[in-house]
């Protein structure tokens, strides 16, 4: 398979399996729309393409330091969590909610992708997930750009994921009244402070 499949299918599995982040995402597609949902998916699909350009690349000295120092990395994560978690909680939903469409500015869509971004990178041990399946699909990377192709299609098949979660729950934005969304964010912020709490939990 050409590499940029293989990158595709390693991109797409590493970001499916449902946590924080895609809760997060979720939700804010849920409250805000696909666009700052996608967004935040796209987020997470450029660390993931970070790491996994650090592992097929095998910068090793890289890796070995993120890892040595994942404690405070995975601290930082933990208590970010526990904080938007809180902050989902509480927050209201907006003027536009269960309309299907709301204004998104500039802003608010950088803020959106620079925090799943962050998020992603306090979880160095994806550079051994990344190394591990790498070797387990007997994905070389002997040149520049072979690693090239492989890394460019973690990043497509991270965001595809992204686009896929995204529109199914933009799907259903329109048929939720305020009230709902009241409850969407309650839920969501109760289980993203929970996964905070256990990756800090984790740390001892």
């Amino acid at each position: 398979m050409p590499f940029f499949l293989r990158g595709l299918v390693i991109g797409f599995s590493i970001a499916a399996p449902v946590g924080p982040i895609g809760v997060l995402c979720i939700r804010r597609t849920l409250a805000e729309g696909r666009a700052l949902g996608f967004v935040s998916g796209l987020g997470a699909a450029t660390a993931d393409a970070i790491y996994g350009a650090i592992a097929g690349f095998g910068l090793t000295f890289l890796s070995g330091f993120l890892v040595r120092e994942q404690g405070w990395l995975r601290l930082v994560g933990g208590l970010f969590l526990v904080y938007l978690g809180i902050r989902t909680f509480i927050a209201r939903p907006t003027a536009f909610a269960g309309s299907g469409v709301s204004p998104t500015g500039g802003t608010v869509l950088w803020a959106a992708y620079a925090t799943t971004f962050a998020l992603t990178l306090t979880n160095p041990m994806t550079i051994l997930s990344f190394a591990a399946i790498f070797a387990g699909l007997g994905v070389a990377t002997r040149d520049y750009e072979s690693a090239g192709l492989l890394v460019t299609g973690v990043f497509a098949g991270s965001a595809l994921w992204w686009l896929i979660l995204s529109s199914a729950a933009g799907a259903l934005r329109g048929r939720l009244r305020p009230e709902s969304l009241r409850w969407v964010n309650r839920c969501a912020g109760i289980v993203i402070a929970a996964f905070g709490l256990l990756a800090l939990v984790s740390l001892r």
